[in-house]
C-alpha cells in the first residue's frame, strides 16, 4: 500500500470506503429503492452514457436524494436510441428512456424520481417476458 502524503488523499480514501459500504447496504434492500440502470455497452459509451451516469450520480448526491441506486448495465438492445437508462420505481414496471442528454437526465430526476411523473423519450416495450 502506498503512503498517504496528505489529508486530501486520506479523505479521498475515506470517501471511497464509505461509498462502497453504502452501496453494499443499499443492495440488501434494493427492492425498496429507486433503481437507475445506465446502458454502458460500447454504443452507449460512444453516445455519452458515461457523462449521463456521472451527471445522475453527482446531481442525486448534490440534492441529497439517497433512496436511489445508479448502476451500469450492458447493452439493452436499443443502440439506435443511446444513451439509454432504465428507471425502476419500487413496485412499478421499469421505464426505459432513450436519447438521454444531460437535460433529459435532469428531467428524469426532477419529474420522474421526485414527482413520479413520466417524461418524453420513453422507449415502448415491444416484447413480453416468458413466464
Amino acid at each position: 500500500m502506498a503512503k498517504i502524503k496528505s489529508f486530501e488523499e486520506l479523505k479521498k480514501i475515506k470517501d471511497q470506503v464509505q461509498a462502497n459500504v453504502e452501496l453494499r447496504e443499499k443492495s440488501e434492500n434494493i427492492s425498496n429503492l429507486i433503481q437507475i440502470k445506465v446502458a454502458m455497452a460500447t454504443c452507449g459509451i460512444a453516445s455519452g452514457a458515461r457523462e449521463v451516469m456521472n451527471y445522475l450520480m453527482d446531481e442525486l448526491a448534490k440534492e441529497g436524494i439517497n433512496n436511489v441506486v445508479v448502476t451500469q448495465t450492458g447493452c439493452m438492445g436499443y443502440c439506435y436510441a443511446e444513451p439509454t437508462i432504465e428507471v425502476t420505481m419500487p413496485d412499478k414496471e421499469p421505464v426505459v428512456y432513450g436519447n438521454v442528454t444531460l437535460e433529459r437526465a435532469k428531467d428524469v430526476i426532477e419529474k420522474h424520481i421526485k414527482k413520479g411523473e413520466l417524461i418524453d423519450g420513453i422507449i415502448p416495450v415491444t416484447h413480453k417476458t416468458i413466464e
